[in-house]
């Protein structure tokens, strides 16, 4: 497994979006404000990306190539001295 896979990066604010979702429909099943660290608004947002993980996957990756990383993201290459 790579270090950094570019392809989560861009899915961040697609789960960022389910995070959001699960937590405002989970306070509305209970009536009150929950917060996103909530145990069951977890176990919700792992199901609902177990459930659509590889769609948004396989969307990502075949939408072509992916836009550049912003140089806060990028590994930087390091070299090694013997």
């Amino acid at each position: 497994m790579t270090p950094f896979d570019p392809i989560l990066f861009h899915e961040l604010p697609v789960i960022q979006k389910i995070i959001d979702d699960e937590t405002w429909l989970e306070g509305e099943r209970r009536h009150c404000w929950v917060s996103p660290e909530d145990p069951v608004v977890r176990e919700n947002v792992c199901i609902v990306l177990l459930r659509i993980g590889q769609q948004l996957r396989d969307s990502l990756s075949a939408a072509g190539p992916l836009p550049e990383l912003p140089a806060a993201v990028r590994r930087k290459k390091t070299s090694v001295a013997a």
